[in-house]
């Protein structure tokens, strides 16, 4: 039995995942000048992906270590980076291709590289099956998340969108699908 409680945590989680993923375009006004970056991404691990020396900017995208899916787009890859770079752009480099949902486009990342894809079936708590339609918010226990993390630093939530939020040589950026609480932070 779902609860007056339990749905208006429910809307707030997506309301609070809907801001943190905000990908909103500047206002009038704002420079429409594009970041200066040299951006490829490595073709392999010897790039310092794996190993933490990633000199560019590392990009993380991380599942549940029980969640089986096929072409997952698991992995971290060094984009080669020698000034700040939008996410998006650092997304595209690694080969990652991002969908919104119908109600809030881009604003809200449903799926990565079509994870999850629609007939994919991901198990709730309850035992039942939920499929991911990217009509509206994602459900508040199956939902991907941006999270940043400074040069030397630890992983945060990130503050702006796909389309706004800059990210300099030796951050790293990371897209997180959690399911039921897992993981509930990006351990790369």
């Amino acid at each position: 039995m779902v609860t007056t409680t339990s749905r208006a945590l429910g809307a707030s989680a997506a309301l609070f995942l809907a801001l943190a993923l905000a990908a909103c375009a500047p206002s009038g006004g704002g420079s429409t000048e594009e970041p200066a970056a040299s951006a490829s991404a490595s073709a392999d691990a010897g790039a310092g992906a794996d190993s933490g020396e990633c000199t560019g900017v590392a990009v993380v995208v991380e599942l549940p270590s029980d969640l089986e899916v096929a072409d997952s787009p698991a992995g971290t890859t060094c984009v080669d980076a020698d000034a700040p770079i939008l996410a998006s752009d650092a997304l595209a480099e690694a080969g990652l291709e991002t969908e919104g949902t119908e109600e809030y486009g881009d604003q809200v990342v449903c799926r990565v590289n079509g994870v999850p894809a629609a007939d994919f079936a991901l198990p709730a708590e309850d035992g039942s099956d939920y499929f991911e339609t990217c009509a509206s918010m994602p459900a508040a226990f199956a939902y991907w998340s941006l999270w940043t993390k400074p040069a030397g630093g630890e992983w945060g939530y990130a503050q702006e969108g796909l389309a706004t939020l800059e990210v300099a040589p030796g951050e790293s950026i990371a897209l997180l699908f959690t399911l039921n609480g897992e993981p509930a932070a990006p351990s790369a």
